[in-house]
């Protein structure tokens, strides 16, 4: 039977979060913690998951707060525990934009539209690394190469599939080598189990292959070349050009062009107490120069640049008053979230429809995709 399940969810989430905020004692003049947090990541190896374990500890050093972190290589392994309240914040990356518009893992009726805030995300570069003795120069040459697909990871697959399209090429142009997870996927690259791969620099694990015989080389993404990045923007809308200088094999010598994204974005669902938000990321402000140095990424977690739009989900009330309060959120920046509310609400107004025309007709569990699909298409630009 079809039943809306983003509105039992809410009602849960609601519960799950005012448990978690009974625990916390906010103040507007001094950040305060609770005395142990549990945070989703990416997993062990990732970027997402060294920068978090860097921000727990400054976090204990600063307000004796114990952090624990549970990684996964897939999106639902990360945002899972986060709905159901078992951890507080998720350190997320584009799984955060496809559950908000309930897409991809998120458009089965278990999932629908996620009702999901950001606390602040880190401005972040995503390329195509390769074995520099590969003879690979160019997307176009991943023709027939090995390519990695993560098993329920859309949020790297898109950038991959993204990549591909700049060249040309789609999943069927080259071998497709499934993975279980974002750092297997890494680690056979450094193994030479597959060609290239899809990735944030700064990720630990492609350090060791920069330190290899083979060494490690990025795909060239040029941002004056019109006709890829076309190509790219078919595929998902939110990607833009940068150049990457930070990360293994790049410096502001030896820098490359590649994907602009947000990654890790903190994430909670919109019902997260409000005070509790706002002392998260005062702490994560206020202990900035105890983490900054920990790695080549954690520099830009300065809040100027993490606590401002775009993201791939609006900001939460509690990180908009501390970013208000210090100046750094702006009447732009305000234009920007209300838009990304209220984009959010049609995607539930649209879920919502959806499933009662599916009640009243009588659809089936398997017809639920197209059914859903047609709706997104008509209520939804």
């Amino acid at each position: 039977m079809f039943r809306s399940i983003f509105t039992r969810s809410a009602a849960v989430l609601g519960l799950v979060a005012c448990g978690v905020a009974a625990g916390t004692a906010a103040s507007a003049q001094e950040a305060t913690l609770p005395k142990s947090m549990l945070w989703s990541t990416y997993d062990v190896g990732s970027s997402g998951y060294v920068e978090a374990a860097a921000i727990a500890d400054a976090f204990g050093k600063e307000f004796g707060t114990r952090v624990r972190i549970m990684p996964s290589g897939t999106s639902i392994g990360r945002l899972l525990p986060l709905r159901t309240g078992r951890v507080q914040y998720g350190w997320l990356a584009n799984e955060v934009f496809f559950a908000t518009e309930a897409v991809h893992d998120f458009a089965t009726q278990e999932w629908g539209p996620q009702d999901l805030r950001i606390v602040a995300g880190r401005p972040s570069t995503f390329g195509m690394a390769v074995a520099a003795d590969s003879g690979i120069t160019s997307i176009q040459d991943l023709r027939g190469k090995r390519v990695p697909q993560i098993k329920a990871n859309p949020s790297i697959n898109i950038k991959i599939e993204a990549m591909l399209a700049f060249g040309g090429l789609t999943w069927d142009d080259v071998q497709v080598v499934e993975m279980p997870s974002y750092g297997a996927m890494l680690t056979a690259l450094v193994d030479g189990v597959v060609d290239a791969v899809g990735s944030t620099p700064t990720a630990a694990t492609l350090y060791e292959m920069e330190s290899s015989s083979h060494g490690i080389a990025w795909l060239p993404l040029a941002a004056d070349d019109a006709e890829g990045w076309a190509n790219i923007t078919k595929v998902a809308s939110f990607f833009g050009p940068t150049d990457a200088t930070a990360g293994a094999g790049l410096s502001e010598e030896a820098s490359s062009p590649m994907i602009s994204v947000r990654y890790p974005m903190i994430t909670v669902y919109a019902n997260a107490d409000e005070d509790e938000v706002y002392n998260f990321v005062k702490a994560l402000d206020e202990t900035y120069d105890i983490y900054a140095s920990a790695t080549a990424a954690t520099p830009a977690w300065d809040i100027k640049g993490a606590g401002v739009p775009p993201a791939d989900a609006p900001f939460h009330p509690g990180a908009v008053r501390y970013l208000t309060e210090i100046g750094v959120w702006t009447e732009e920046a305000d234009a920007w979230n209300a838009k990304r509310v209220e984009r959010l609400e049609q995607v539930k107004e649209a879920w919502n429809a959806a499933f009662d025309a599916a009640a009243e007709q009588g659809l089936s569990d398997k017809d639920w995709p197209a059914h859903w699909e047609k709706y997104r298409s008509e209520m939804l630009n």
